[in-house]
């Protein structure tokens, strides 16, 4: 498998949360620890980034307008760019000033589906929340460590979510309310494979596992084996999406935070071998 350094993608501290955008034919990521946003121009490879005033877990699109929503420490926020312009939405956890958001991932219905977490990483303090199109925010899960993904299925009625800090990756059901099923495993994570994090869904209904601490994605049937897995030149990685018109390109995030590697932060590159399904965007 093809692996590729994306050129001018930097040395993220903690970086994540990519996201393909059609409508700006770009792929966006995060660096949650070092407050910025960034954007790789899929056709010319121009990178850009603009600081944040805060952590910052993630960025989704907005369906019915331009701009995203974005996932900050103080909570959901509408998020503008050149200039930046932020907006609070909601506030899911008011005065907890020592967690942050993490991962989200918008589904069919263009709800936000977000873990927030303790920024010391120690002490299940966070929990899984869902943002409706109108705004509202609900507390949907927890108590979570370090919530990562999630992945939702195509048709909207089950999703994939993973507390690192257990090593376990499991698949609760979407009721019609919005409501979760309970936590059901769906593959155990061996020492030996490092911790799962973030994680997307390709268009044949297999999902593909960050490998964080072990430097690779690995690749699981729809009963969860592992049917492959691609190698990357950092240890620390954190998660992927699908990207390019027919969605047959992946990009992969990581972190440099605590390791010293020559690829550790960077945006990579793989052949897939598959395609991925669209990306989906926030109703609001």
């Amino acid at each position: 498998m093809t692996v590729r350094v994306v050129p001018g993608s930097g040395r993220s501290i903690l970086g994540e949360g990519p996201l393909w955008s059609a409508r700006a034919q770009a792929v966006y990521w995060v660096d949650i620890l070092g407050r910025r946003l960034h954007r790789l121009d899929l056709a010319g490879g121009a990178v850009a980034a603009w600081p944040m005033p805060e952590a910052i877990g993630w960025v989704i699109e907005r369906e019915r307008h331009d701009g995203f929503v974005a996932g900050l420490a103080s909570g959901f926020v509408q998020l503008d760019l050149d200039p930046v312009r932020i907006r609070p939405i909601a506030d899911p956890e008011p005065g907890v000033a020592a967690n942050r958001m993490n991962d989200a991932r918008a589904d069919p219905a263009g709800r936000i589906w977000a873990g927030t977490m303790p920024f010391s990483c120690r002490g299940a303090s966070g929990a899984f929340y869902r943002l409706d199109p109108d705004g509202r925010c609900s507390l949907v899960d927890g108590p979570y460590t370090i919530p990562n993904g999630p992945a939702i299925a195509a048709d909207g009625r089950s999703l994939f979510h993973t507390d690192t800090a257990l090593a376990t990756v499991f698949r609760l059901a979407i009721r019609d309310d919005g409501s979760l099923g309970p936590r059901e495993p769906h593959i155990r994570f061996p020492r030996d494979w490092g911790s799962p994090d973030g994680m997307t869904l390709d268009a044949d209904g297999c999902l593909w596992v960050a490998h964080w601490g072990t430097g690779r994605v690995s690749r699981f049937d729809p009963d969860g084996a592992r049917e492959r897995w691609i190698d990357l030149p950092a240890s620390q990685i954190t998660s992927m999406t699908f990207a390019g018109p027919d969605l047959d390109r992946m990009f992969v995030t990581s972190a440099a935070d605590g390791v010293d590697e020559a690829h550790a932060g960077a945006l990579f590159e793989v052949e897939p071998g598959c395609r991925g399904l669209p990306t989906l965007r926030y109703g609001g």
